[in-house]
């Protein structure tokens, strides 16, 4: 396997100077970390003592909870003493390290490279980084057969924007081949978008191509060679990553339309939906009606779609109503005679909700309390925990609010509206400090003294629903308890429910959970709170305010209704990233919206029911 990155090692080592018996010298339960630096390779435009002075080093909590130092490396003092803990050091080096970086350069690399460690009180630690490149990096090519059929001055203009110069590089005859360095680091699913430009010498008449390369990752070179077919008088390129463990080739061709199919991308097929492409020579099928048959049964009958002209010359439809989980044929039909051969693609699943009516429930041993699945229940999706509460599992978990006799999630078997029960989430106190009812996806992780409580939210989950729909019935009153000033409501407003529906990729490491359930939460630390309407790990998000008098759908206008009756609710999920295929699920019902800030009204009750994912 070929490798093309440069790499950078730092190497963090033990100063001679600095003894153990120092060491002791110093404030009990300290280590030391001495560092040092060493270039393998440098940038054309910066000197290795360049690199070394102004890389940029910062240390880390291990357990990401926050930041415990930060220097430039030449002003960083050493020996380092350290408090005995686990630690992270990230270090930027190049052109990321600069105050005002330049997002595109063709003479600056960038260098990222992190290591975890461990300071032992009285000994000294020795740690080495390797910083690779850490710039998303082009070399473009022109082939001779595109000087000999465009005139002088033809250019590839390739960026991370392209409305923004600042992050674009131009490719001429002049430095074809040339390495290019793309600042991508901290992007939300960075992308180049290039556009080719030149005058054909047959005629004088110009020529523009564009397009764009999705899912840039850093560290990485993308290698494109240009030529103009004689043949079909048109360019084309081949697109080579280098991944540094495997070469991926997409070869990207642009010739005259030719009339058929097009492949359409996987994460464009859904469970009840999908999208799907062809090209129509719009010189030969001017005016022709564009359809798209589809069948789940190969093509023994069809169904049809209008198809949609995308530009030049692609057409598309979207097909909906579809079966989960179901092989469907495809073809193209102009005037209503099929074009081409066929293809086939299979929608994706779309399971429902374990437990999603609440059915299975028992006893926490020993109490008369409920956890929210029955391993004896003898049904699969009812005897695991996928849903947990606030009351905590005692023994058989970890302690909460039942352990101080506040049971503020239970069942009710005299009001629901699918099956023999549904649960109620009831707003409690114990000494002025308000104990919100609530259910959710995750475990309640354990008591934060008597002040609050931490929770892992989210269970694992790859399916791709397009809303969720759950039954609910709401009783509230004032706010009676208000510990938070800023939130925007005082004792004179009426209390409100919330349900927070997402999916998305959040990794445990980050979000301090667990695997299964990874996004942690502690109600006494505001800061632990995630917003998933900004949170970058969010795929996609819903939210469901209810009222005293009706209630608000992903922050819509205020719908007026009785909702102390029950009400179907439909959460739509708000699709941020498209491309990106969930990891968990969060879904997360409050009896008080402001429950983690303990403001609400004690005496609120929230029943839900019949909880079930749409696939549309």
């Amino acid at each position: 396997m070929k490798k093309i990155l440069t790499f950078m090692t730092i190497c963090l080592a033990l100063a001679v100077s600095c003894t153990k018996a120092e060491l002791k010298k110093k404030e009990s339960g300290m280590g030391v970390l001495s560092m040092g630096m060493s270039l393998s390779d440098q940038t054309k435009a910066m000197s290795q003592d360049e690199l070394l002075s102004s890389a940029q080093v910062k240390i880390y909590k291990a357990d990401f909870s926050g930041l415990v130092r930060s220097y430039t490396y030449s002003n960083m003092p050493s020996p380092f003493y350290l408090a005995a803990d686990a630690y992270r050091v990230d270090v930027v080096a190049g052109e990321a390290a600069k105050e005002t970086p330049a997002a595109a350069s063709f003479e600056n690399k960038s260098y990222k490279g992190s290591k975890e460690f461990t300071i032992t009180a009285g000994n000294v630690t020795t740690v080495e980084v390797v910083a690779g490149v850490n710039n998303a990096v082009t070399s473009i090519s022109f082939d001779q057969t595109v000087a000999e059929n465009f005139n002088e001055g033809y250019t590839f203009t390739i960026g991370l924007d392209a409305e923004d110069a600042a992050t674009q590089l131009v490719y001429n005859a002049s430095n074809s081949g040339a390495e290019g360095y793309f600042i991508v680091a901290g992007l939300d699913e960075p992308s180049f978008t290039w556009t080719f430009s030149g005058v054909l010498a047959k005629d004088g008449s110009a020529f523009t191509k564009t397009g764009v390369i999705e899912d840039i990752v850093p560290g990485k070179l993308y290698k494109m060679n240009l030529k103009y077919t004689i043949k079909d008088g048109d360019l084309e390129f081949t697109l080579v990553v280098d991944y540094s463990t495997d070469i991926v080739d997409d070869t990207i061709i642009f010739e005259p339309v030719s009339t058929g199919l097009a492949l359409t991308p996987v994460y464009e097929i859904w469970a009840a939906h999908a999208t799907v492409y062809a090209d129509v020579d719009p010189n030969e099928n001017a005016g022709a009606t564009v359809q798209f048959a589809y069948s789940t049964d190969g093509g023994s009958t069809w169904e049809y779609a209008d198809g949609v002209n995308y530009g030049e010359g692609v057409w598309k439809a979207d097909l909906t109503g579809l079966t989960p989980s179901t092989e469907y044929t495809y073809a193209l039909a102009i005037n209503g005679e099929h074009v081409g051969s066929p293809l086939t693609f299979t929608t994706e699943a779309a399971p429902n909700l374990p437990n999603a009516s609440f059915e299975y429930v028992s006893l926490v041993s020993g109490k008369d309390y409920y956890k929210f699945y029955d391993p004896n229940c003898g049904v699969a999706d009812g005897s695991y925990m996928f849903w947990g509460s606030g009351n905590g599992e005692g023994s058989e978990g970890v302690n909460g609010s039942a352990n101080m006799g506040i049971v503020i999630t239970t069942i009710d078997t005299g009001d629901k509206i699918d099956g023999n029960q549904s649960v109620l989430c009831q707003n409690n106190s114990i000494v002025g400090m308000l104990t919100a009812g609530n259910l959710f996806t995750g475990q309640f992780a354990g008591l934060v003294g008597t002040s609050g409580g931490k929770v892992n939210f989210g269970r694992p989950w790859t399916s791709r629903p397009t809303a969720l729909k759950i039954w609910a019935k709401y009783t509230t009153g004032q706010i009676n308890i208000l510990k938070n000033e800023n939130l925007g409501v005082s004792k004179s407003d009426y209390d409100r429910a919330q349900i927070k529906f997402a999916i998305g990729t959040w990794d445990y490491k980050k979000y301090g959970g667990t695997k299964d359930s990874p996004v942690h939460v502690n109600t006494t630390d505001a800061s632990t709170f995630v917003d998933f309407y900004t949170d970058e790990s969010t795929i996609a998000n819903g939210d469901l305010i209810i009222y005293n008098d009706g209630y608000m759908i992903n922050n819509g206008e205020k719908v007026s209704a009785t909702t102390s009756e029950w009400i179907e609710y439909i959460i739509p999920l708000d699709y941020r990233q498209l491309t990106t295929y969930p990891t968990h699920i969060v879904i997360s019902c409050a009896t008080s919206q402001f429950g983690d800030y303990f403001t609400g009204y004690d005496g609120g009750r929230l029943w839900i029911d019949a909880a079930e994912l749409i696939y549309e």
